[in-house]
Order: structure tokens, then sequence, then C-alpha cells
């Protein structure tokens, strides 16, 4: 497990980025670093070119990662926030070193970060799943560039309705299943959303430094009804998956999350905390 400082969940990100550490492993950052009022390092996190060459600089100097780049108005992830969800996951497995894991990652994005992560730190096999054809463009451009396509692969789920439907395949196995699913219920609640996130920051109004397309920030229903019928149907593969797993933004889904899981005869449940920084959010797992 990589424990460098800033990046593992126990750290969360208490001493900061090492600029100085990051910059000499990707020359290209320092042209976007500035020191604030309190003469500390930092970027400017409204200017979305500094937000994806910090994340170039994470993954190039953490995991290895020697090309990533995502079209513009992608979602652009804070790496911490990914990292700490496979650590987390790691440890609901009991991993250990070695183990031929296999990931399901629903939604992976153009970003394809969770794949990267999860390979680099524990060398997982990682399937993503997307329904946007030009997402899973750039992510297989990612992973041919890092000569990953032994370990990652991808596939285009064709009905937006679905999310295991259409993927897992017939006798396939997979000990774990990951999801950031879009949060709000409509494109105006995302707006809202991104609004008050840059209030929190002291950013623009407009400022969209870490983007999204459509179906990355919103779906009918938002994160509750995503979630609900990632519930139903993991019922249909329940023997070909040893854990779901879902990550809730809002604190006040997790009871009617629990309330699904349970009319579904599904009691073996996890909720694992996280934050980083003032950001709270929670995994929600469960095996059958």
């Amino acid at each position: 497990m990589n424990e460098k400082p800033g990046l593992h969940p126990r750290n969360k990100h208490k001493s900061g980025y090492d600029f100085n550490s990051l910059i000499q492993s990707s020359p290209a950052l320092a042209s976007f670093v500035s020191k604030n009022k309190y003469g500390n390092e930092t970027i400017e996190f409204s200017n979305p070119s500094a937000v994806k060459a910090l994340n170039s600089a994470l993954l190039k100097f953490y995991y290895q990662i020697s090309f990533w780049d995502i079209p513009k108005g992608y979602l652009c992830p804070p790496i911490p926030g990914r990292a700490d969800y496979i650590h987390h996951v790691a440890e609901l497995l009991d991993y250990k070193k070695g183990a031929d894991i296999r990931m399901l990652d629903i939604g992976v994005g153009a970003n394809c970060v969770y794949p990267l992560i999860a390979h680099s730190e524990y060398g997982w096999s990682v399937v993503g799943t997307d329904v946007d054809e030009v997402a899973l463009t750039n992510a297989q451009k990612i992973i041919s560039e890092n000569d990953l396509e032994s370990s990652v692969t991808l596939r285009l789920q064709t009905d937006k309705t679905k999310i295991f439907q259409n993927i897992i395949k017939k006798d396939e196995f997979f000990h774990l299943t990951i999801s950031n699913p879009p949060f709000h219920s409509s494109a105006e609640e995302a707006r809202a959303g991104s609004e008050k996130k840059n209030r929190n920051l002291g950013l623009r109004k407009n400022s969209s430094n870490f983007g999204g397309q459509n179906n990355e920030l919103w779906c009918e229903g938002g994160e509750l009804e995503f979630i609900k019928n990632m519930i139903e149907e993991s019922v249909q593969f329940k023997s070909q998956c040893l854990w779901f797993s879902t990550l809730v933004s809002k604190s006040t889904t997790v009871p009617l999350i629990y309330e699904e899981l349970k009319k579904h005869r599904i009691h073996s449940i996890r909720t694992l905390d996280m934050a980083q920084g003032q950001k709270k959010s929670r995994i929600i797992a469960w095996k059958f």
C-alpha cells in the first residue's frame, strides 16, 4: 500500500501537497504554482488547466502514470479522494499483496483514474464501463499510452438504464464493483451544487475547475435512484460479485439506501466514512 504523505486515507492531506517533489517529476506544473497570502505554495483551483496539471503530476509522482489527459469539459476528479476510495475497499477485501483481484468500475469516465490507482497500488485487473463513447476513447488512450492493456479493459454500456446488465458476462466473476454515481437529479441542481462548492472554496461564480458532462453530474432521480437501480441489479449478479460498492455524497441518502438493501434481504452491509479536507462522504458496500 502506498504510504506517501497526502494520499493515504490515514493522512488525508494534513501536510498539503509536496509541490517541490511534484514539480521535479512534472516540470509543467511549475507555471501554475504560486504563494498564497500565508506564504504557502498552492495553485489556482479555479483554473481548469492548473487542476489538470496538478492531477497529471500526482498520477506521475505517486502512481507512475507517464501520460494522462482529458478532453475539455470532462470531469477532472480530485486524485486524493479517488485514492481514498481504492484504499478503503482494499481494506474491505482484506487485501493480500499478490492476490488476483478483479474490479469492475461503473462509470470509468474519460479520466480513468480509479483503474489507474487500483492497478498501480495493488496490481488489480480492472474492467471499466461507461455510456459515453468519447469518454471511453480517451480512457483507452490513457491505458494504451501507459501500456496497461493487459490489466485494464473497457466496455461500452449501450443501455443507459442498465448498470451491470450487458456488462458482466456469463460465468465472469469480480471481487469488487465500485461506482461514483451522478449526485444530482437535474442539470439545474448540478449547477447550483457547483456554485455552492465554488462559494465554499472562494472561487468565482462560474468557475468549472472540475468540469463534468451531463451523465457524469446528474441523472433522473439523482444518486438515490441510481443506487437503488444498482442494488436491484446486484441481486441478479450476486453469484458473480463478492462485494458491490458505491460512493454516497449525501448523508441523507444513507438510511434510504439501507432500507432498499434490506428490502432485497441484503444484510451484510458496510458504511466506510471518508474525508478529504472539509469534504465528507462515504462508501456503502454490500454482499450476499
